[in-house]
């Protein structure tokens, strides 16, 4: 071998491994930047976990709740008409369904305290099935609910019972029963759920909101008109801040 063949030969050899410790640094340096990425989500996700356990528990009576006739439920006590919290939702939303076990009491402590008028609307934003179906289902029978006392407890117990994305629920049967044990008395319940003769009126209205709200999910929340931060929202002390602040203001 000559002496320039060799040294070539030792070029390429050198520049081989320099290559393979450019790419053995560049994987470390991957590596480095994805450990801190999930260690920083991961802390991320602690502190958020956290603060969500500070969760209030309902601390007395509920403040008086009606069922308009379009099909939005109002809680406040008498005479109280701002701050207005508007929660619009969907019971086949998981996240609607979080945010009700995160921040719900507060909602109703706040209307209790007579420091709000929460205004609940149930819409449907999803088109692909079995969630489709699901939301209208359980959507109808809340309509068949005209008790606003009764209505509150039907609505917490279909997030309670929340069926996956990805399967079919919230039967006939089952909306029923859940009615019952959520105390609703009224004769015709049973049937109203069966005939899901709701429906049109709740798929109107879904669209009314949307249209006039321009919504881009659920859940929605809005103070006054104006739509919060979800940081805000599913944090039970910043959501109450929020709403005793629009009151001064």
């Amino acid at each position: 071998m000559s002496k320039r063949t060799s040294e070539a030969a030792k070029a390429r050899i050198a520049a081989q491994r320099e290559a393979l410790r450019k790419q053995d640094q560049r994987r470390r340096v991957t590596m480095i930047a994805t450990i801190v990425v999930v260690v920083v989500v991961a802390a991320a996700f602690v502190v958020w976990s956290v603060r969500q356990g500070t969760s209030e528990k309902v601390t007395g009576g509920l403040a008086a709740a009606t069922v308009q006739q379009d099909g939005t439920v109002v809680m406040a006590q008498p005479g109280v008409t701002t701050p207005v919290v508007d929660v619009y939702e969907d019971f086949q939303c998981p996240a609607c369904r979080q945010f009700e076990e995160t921040s719900g009491a507060t909602l109703k402590n706040l209307a209790a305290e007579g420091k709000a008028k929460v205004a609940y609307h149930v819409i449907t934003i999803f088109t692909q099935e079995p969630t489709k179906s699901n939301s209208l289902r359980a959507a109808s029978a809340a309509r068949c609910v005209t008790d606003g006392r009764q209505w509150l407890a039907f609505h917490d117990k279909l997030y309670k019972n929340q069926p996956s994305e990805t399967s079919s629920g919230f039967s006939v049967d089952q909306l029923i029963a859940w009615g019952k044990e959520a105390g609703v008395t009224s004769s015709g319940f049973d049937d109203c759920v069966r005939k899901q003769g709701n429906v049109e009126a709740h798929q109107a209205y879904t669209q009314q909101v949307m249209t006039t709200q321009k919504l881009s999910g659920t859940p929605t929340v809005k103070i006054n008109g104006k739509e919060i931060d979800s940081k805000v929202a599913f944090v039970p002390s910043d959501l109450r801040d929020a709403v005793v602040n629009a009151a001064k203001s």
